[in-house]
């Protein structure tokens, strides 16, 4: 059925001004300023091991601190068996008593720790089990001890304590860490990650009034996880940390 062609000139002039008013105006000749906003939203995805001690089935009314371990450059992939290589993991199977949950997720091949997507693995642990929200700590060695730090400073609130270990930040950002004590580690030998990356970020922090404190294995090279995660001094003194409060 055709169309009236006075019905077509109605609508041509109905519509044209919506048509004119749907289309942006022409910028102006030359440079200008212009701003760009919209949420977007990104699936993530995180294989990883969980340990509970045994005592955490015997209080149901009981909060337990909660360990972040994240590993280095060569445990990326799809294989848990990985992780299992250095750090808290290693010395875990077996064992009943280790006095936190820990958690210890696999990289995927190819890609570097996300802040935000390691924040929203320690959100859904929290809501499966009985962490204590001002017992949270972070630890992570080379890669991991660089995602340690930027989780960290993504996400001061978040923490009772950090313990990076041979990796690196940029200091820019250290103020933030001003209410989360730090407990870094490095081998003074290291030829992967200098020991200034670590030495210029803990004196950031300490600058801005923060609680910081490096730890030199004189012989070390890269491998400064080894001594750090066998000193159990070092998970008492991460059994006392507790999230400060904001101002």
């Amino acid at each position: 059925m055709s169309v009236p062609r006075n019905l077509l000139a109605i609508l041509s002039v109905l519509v044209a001004p919506f048509s004119a008013a749907c289309r942006s105006a022409a910028p102006p000749p030359g440079q200008s300023e212009r701003l760009f906003e919209a949420t977007i939203a990104r699936k993530v995805s995180y294989r990883y091991l969980l340990y509970v001690p045994k005592a955490y089935a015997d209080d149901v009314t009981k909060r337990w601190p909660l360990l972040l371990f994240l590993h280095g450059s060569g445990e990326r992939g799809n294989d848990l068996a990985k992780v299992k290589v250095h750090g808290p993991p290693r010395q875990l199977d077996g064992r009943d008593d280790f006095p936190f949950v820990v958690v210890s997720p696999q990289c995927p091949a190819g890609e570097r720790w996300q802040a935000d997507a390691l924040a929203a693995l320690l959100d859904d642990v929290a809501r499966q089990l009985r962490i204590d929200p001002d017992r949270v700590a972070v630890t992570g060695l080379s890669m991991g001890g660089r995602g340690t730090w930027d989780l960290a400073m993504s996400y001061p609130e978040r923490f009772a304590a950090v313990v990076p270990v041979c990796g690196g930040a940029l200091p820019d950002r250290a103020c933030l860490l001003t209410d989360v004590p730090v407990k870094a580690f490095h081998g003074a030998r290291d030829p992967v990650v200098p020991l200034a990356e670590s030495e210029t970020v803990v004196d950031a922090v300490k600058k801005c009034g923060g609680t910081a404190e490096l730890v030199v294995f004189p012989e070390a090279g890269h491998d400064s996880w080894t001594a750090t995660y066998a000193d159990e001094a070092l998970w008492a003194w991460l059994l006392e940390q507790r999230r400060r409060a904001r101002p």
